[in-house]
């Protein structure tokens, strides 16, 4: 399988939790019914507004396409994965679906599954409608595979200012003043961050931010192109004692690796003040926003991830995507020219308007608001120097799953940095051979 590109670099405005098991949770999705008549379209936007989102998109397209029913079935985030998966491999996936593109995408074109809609986007200039870094991770030989659609998700430490203002502390700009913090907020009796970190993903983000932080961009790109010692470099088992430094240290609540991200679990943690902090997609924040809009608006903030001590790589760099996530077509649709146009209602400029409100920044150019979080995020993405798809979503799917095990297994403590990163170049190792 042919590698895809791992360098992300924006300059402009870019940007999905959940938690809703699907009606009759175990049964058979159906996907399609015969004759084109239905178009079933799955998706995980299962947490604050996110349901409502879609089903606004979908009640619009209806009524402005007479004949033609749609079936939206929401699934949990983690379980959505799975399912995506086996309903590719049987050859029964949705007409239109969300992923996050990069490497499982790949796999889905390798394998003839996904529709080219290179020729849908340049029909009256509507690829223009999205920044251009947006196809990045949609894009293989040429041609465009997905519609960013969902928000610009980039990985932020959100925080309490309540509990911030009450121990005098502020955003740190180096890990050197983030331990202090730390120090401070164990001293109190509070956790300082919240994680959950049983589907493995969310404690995977630090390890990416300590990766670019200490080296920059170009580690992660050398090691995905085989160069030198690959994911067994000095600098992947560095990331990976800073990630057990925060462990020693006591900076995440008990039981974290055995919390599940999808049930809400570590956002209660901040409401409560039990939690000061947490490093997450930005798309928590637009969940917060729907859940406790109290605390959206006087008790939120965030800060990007701090620079390493020593390292060399730009604290402006994200860890993020944008487009989160990206709609595609099947290729066993019966109705393509209608999916295509379900997946342009889903962001056309009501939706985007929509999705503003709800507290996300839509992928479209020129997006603007009137929310102070929202234009922080905005600002942020516009400086990055470069953002970083989640090595997960990066990596062909055994690697991306052989990323997290590792990756879990330093917040277990089960393993040593050192064998960490021997387990993540064996598994790369093994694929590429």
């Amino acid at each position: 399988m042919a590698r895809i590109p791992t360098l992300r670099h924006c300059s402009f405005a870019l940007a999905a939790a959940f938690i809703v098991l699907l009606q009759g949770c175990g049964a058979a999705v159906p996907a399609d019914a015969p004759g084109g008549k239905t178009i079933a379209i799955w998706h995980h936007q299962t947490a604050g507004d996110g349901p409502k989102l879609i089903q606004q998109a979908v009640d619009r397209f209806k009524q402005d396409t007479p004949g033609v029913d749609v079936e939206v079935v929401a699934i949990n985030n983690d379980a959505y994965k799975t399912k995506i998966k086996v309903a590719i491999g049987a050859g029964n996936a949705p007409c239109v679906f969300p992923t996050w593109g990069g490497g499982p995408l790949h796999e889905y074109v390798n394998a003839n599954q996904i529709t080219d809609l290179t020729a849908s986007m340049t029909k009256d200039n509507y690829r223009d409608r999205f920044p251009g870094a947006a196809f990045d991770s949609v894009t293989f030989g040429g041609k465009i595979y997905g519609v960013p659609v969902e928000n610009t998700a980039i990985a932020v430490i959100t925080y309490n200012k309540a509990i911030f203002q009450k121990y005098n502390l502020k955003p740190p700009a180096t890990d050197t003043e983030l331990l202090q913090i730390v120090h401070t907020l164990k001293q109190n009796g509070i956790a300082p961050f919240a994680l959950a970190n049983k589907p493995k993903w969310p404690g995977s983000m630090y390890y990416m931010y300590f990766v670019d932080r200490l080296a920059g961009p170009e580690a992660f790109a050398k090691a995905e192109a085989r160069e030198a010692a690959g994911f067994e470099a000095p600098v992947f088992i560095e990331a990976g004692k800073r990630v057990q430094a925060l462990v020693k240290e006591g900076a995440f609540q008990e039981g974290f690796n055995g919390l599940d991200y999808d049930a809400g679990a570590t956002r209660a943690l901040l409401y409560s003040g039990k939690a000061a902090m947490e490093l997450m997609g930005t798309w928590s924040i637009g969940a917060m926003k729907g859940e406790n809009p109290a605390f959206y608006r006087d008790n939120l903030a965030f800060f990007p991830f701090p620079a390493v001590t020593g390292g060399t790589g730009d604290p402006k760099n994200l860890i993020g995507t944008v487009g989160d996530n990206f709609y595609s077509v099947s290729t066993t649709c019966k109705d393509q020219a209608n999916a295509f146009k379900l997946i342009q209602y889903l962001i056309d400029d009501k939706s985007v308007a929509a999705r503003a409100q709800a507290g996300r920044v839509p992928p479209v150019k020129g997006f603007t608001s009137d929310d102070l979080i929202l234009r922080q995020i905005i600002d942020l993405v516009a400086q990055a120097p470069h953002v970083q798809l989640w090595y997960d979503q990066e990596l062909p799917p055994a690697l991306g799953e052989a990323h997290k095990d590792s990756s879990q297994g330093l917040f277990s403590m089960s393993m040593k940095p050192e064998e960490s990163a021997r387990q993540f170049e064996a598994a790369a190792k093994s694929y590429y051979k």
